[in-house]
């Protein structure tokens, strides 16, 4: 007994970051052809995303600007405008999305947050 070690539990830390629940994209910019600009659908650009194939999983999917504004609402700065993935643009994974009210052109190049909900898996 008075030779015997005895195992101390070492305790981890843990330092796990909270997980997240959406995909980032970057806000291109309004669907346009040469001289015709539609504000009412926008391009977005999904971290990970490189072919139209990879765009099928994101079609149906919510998608939140998130942005700040001066004025305080609810103790909260930031507000939200929602939309909705709906196909995809092109090749090279750029997908078209609407929201509820035409995002503004100072958004362009600005984050999004693609949600992984409504699921169709």
């Amino acid at each position: 007994m008075a030779g015997e070690k005895v195992a101390k539990k070492k305790t981890v830390k843990k330092t796990k970051q909270p997980i997240r629940l959406y995909a980032k994209g970057v806000i291109l910019g309004y669907k346009r052809s040469k001289s015709n600009c539609y504000s009412n659908c926008t391009l977005l650009k999904i971290d990970g995303v490189r072919t139209k194939e990879d765009t099928q999983f994101y079609v149906g999917k919510k998608v939140a600007y998130v942005y700040k504004a001066k004025k305080e609402i609810n103790n909260s700065k930031f507000r939200v405008m929602w939309g909705k993935v709906r196909r995809s643009h092109g090749n090279s994974g750029v997908v078209r999305a609407k929201f509820g009210k035409n995002i503004p052109p100072k958004a362009f190049g600005a984050a999004c947050r693609v949600m992984l909900y409504p699921s169709n898996i």
